[in-house]
């Protein structure tokens, strides 16, 4: 072999070498980056498995310590600016590579409140310094010389991680947010910080501005690279915060945790909250007309004067919640748990309420005008002058409960149990009630003009006083009745079972009672002009001698007419 190609051989085996060495680097770095490479060690008799990952959460929990406790030191006036460039370049550094998580957090805030030298008023002016400035866009639109987020990117491709300029910049920012909400939830439980450390993620609204529409840029930022990637990341660190006027309009927050947190005001219209936890949370006077809660956890949240006109609250957690004059007109309820629901004074106007679970939920003087409470479970629950004008409670349970001045004109109440309920001075009118099952109910003054009770259980019912003018009553149970004093003028009994009913004082003109058991019946002092009582059954009838029996037809062809009676009409 020439020297020559001696040469070019000996060149081409030191560029093999130097490619395999290289690869082997690059692999061994993407296996950490992707996969990280587990080892099994013994302990104690036991198998423990290690990972390089774990390591690494262990390093950055270690980083994010030291740092935070740095950035509480006080810093000159003569070098502020410099002071602050370091910082921020720092954050990046320190915060640009990943996100948070909620048990790196806690180790790294435990430790800080355990140390002394932690000041959290400090980190907290210089973190929220910071991230007003993130939120303007300051660091991503310096130069290139100034460029933070992109020196941190070029540093971060050197090490062969792949990674974009927003992504930096993005998890810098939503890290240092959750900083920021954190102390803030800290600070909340302090009397000594409670004043000092107020975080407000979407700024602070004042006389001039309503709203804020800065966390909501926010999200549609981080969501840019990846949909959900904000609720993904921040979502677990909301709870508690201080959301108050908020513009989170069309915003995509499923599945975050508003737990307690501060949203009075907030406008939430069309967002998706589909899953959100917002029990215990504030959200009085909001707007949250047309937004998708279907599946949400809003048990013991305020709720009052909040607008969920067309809202979708199917399968929603709302038991214990404060709804009183709120807006839930057009809403989805179907099958949403309300039970203890505070509603009194609100709007459910066509709502849908089907299968919802209402028990000991407080309704009075509520509009469901024309909603759908189908099969609704509102046994005990208090609806005292609630307007359910046109609506539909048809095989809905409302057994025990107090409808006292109720309207209930024109409701669909087939097959609706209304044992042992409260309906005094109620309006029933025109309600169709064919298979109701009103036993022990209490209906006391209640208007029932025109309803349809054919066939109907009412045995035992009180309806003294009542207003039962032209109601079909044909074949229905009314045995052991309370109808003292009740208007039945015109009304149809035919056929009716009156057996041991209290008519006393009753108004019965023009009542069809043809075929009728008004066996024991108590009709003293009863007005029967013009009523129908052929082939009634008159047996054991308590009667007054001052009624007036001139204008009663039928009684030629009633049976078991008492013989005293026949012979005041001269039957005899």
């Amino acid at each position: 072999m020439s020297h020559f190609s001696q040469i070019c051989q000996l060149l081409r085996t030191c560029v093999k070498a130097h490619w395999f060495k290289e690869m082997l680097k690059k692999t061994f770095l993407s296996s950490l980056a992707v996969s990280p490479l587990r080892k099994i060690h013994n302990k104690q008799g036991k198998r423990v498995e290690c990972s390089p990952g774990n390591s690494r959460e262990f390093i950055f929990q270690q980083r994010v310590q030291k740092s935070l406790q740095k950035w509480t030191k006080s810093k000159s006036s003569v070098t502020a600016n410099k002071g602050d460039r370091q910082l921020h370049e720092e954050i990046y550094e320190i915060l640009g590579g990943g996100t948070l998580k909620p048990e790196i957090l806690a180790q790294v805030m435990r430790k800080l409140m355990a140390n002394n030298e932690f000041y959290p008023v400090r980190l907290f002016q210089r973190l929220e310094d910071f991230y007003r400035r993130w939120c303007q866009g300051e660091f991503i639109d310096a130069s290139a010389a100034h460029n933070l987020p992109l020196k941190k990117m070029l540093k971060m491709q050197a090490q062969n991680i792949a990674i974009g300029l927003r992504q930096v910049d993005i998890n810098t920012g939503l890290n240092v947010m959750i900083l920021l909400l954190e102390l803030h939830r800290y600070a909340q439980e302090r009397d000594d910080l409670k004043h000092q450390i107020i975080f407000y993620p979407s700024g602070q609204r004042d006389k001039d501005h309503f709203f804020t529409s800065q966390l909501l840029r926010i999200i549609n930022y981080s969501d840019a690279i990846e949909i959900g990637n904000f609720s993904n990341v921040v979502g677990e660190f909301l709870t508690r915060g201080n959301f108050s006027g908020a513009y989170l309009g069309d915003a995509n927050l499923a599945g975050v945790n508003f737990s307690r947190a501060n949203l009075n005001s907030a406008y939430l219209g069309d967002a998706n909250l589909t899953g959100t936890n917002f029990s215990g949370a504030n959200l009085s006077t909001a707007n949250l007309g047309d937004a998708n809660l279907s599946g949400a956890n809003l048990s013991g949240a305020n709720l009052k004067r909040t607008d969920l006109s067309s809202t979708n609250l199917c399968g929603t957690n709302l038991s214990g919640a404060n709804l009183s004059h709120a807006n839930l007109s057009s809403a989805d309820l179907s099958s949403a748990d309300l039970s203890n629901v505070d509603l009194r004074g609100a709007n459910l106007t066509s709502a849908n309420l089907r299968d919802a679970q209402l028990s000991r939920a407080n309704l009075t003087n509520a509009i469901f005008f024309a909603a759908n409470l189908s099969d609704a479970h509102l046994n005990g629950v208090d609806l005292s002058h609630a307007d359910f004008c046109r609506a539909d409670l048809s095989g809905a349970n409302l057994s025990g409960a107090i409808l006292k001045g109720t309207n209930l004109s024109d409701t669909i109440l087939f097959s609706t149990n209304l044992t042992d309920a409260i309906l005094v001075a109620a309006d029933l009118s025109y309600a169709k009630l064919n298979g109701a099952k009103l036993n022990g109910a209490n209906l006391k003054g209640a208007i029932l003009l025109g309803a349809d009770l054919s066939g109907v259980d009412l045995s035992g019912v009180i309806l003294n006083e009542a207003d039962l003018s032209g109601v079909l009553l044909s074949e229905a149970d009314v045995s052991g009745a309370d109808l003292s004093d009740a208007i039945l003028f015109g009304s149809d009994l035919s056929y009716a079972n009156l057996s041991s009913a209290n008519l006393s004082g009753s108004n019965l003109s023009g009542a069809i009672l043809s075929g009728a058991d008004l066996s024991y019946t108590d009709l003293s002092y009863a007005i029967l002009a013009g009523a129908d009582l052929s082939d009634a059954n008159l047996e054991e009838m308590t009667w007054n001698e001052n009624l007036e029996w001139q204008s009663v037809r039928g009684l030629d062809t009633a049976v078991n007419v008492p013989k005293a009676l026949k012979q005041q009409l001269g039957l005899l």
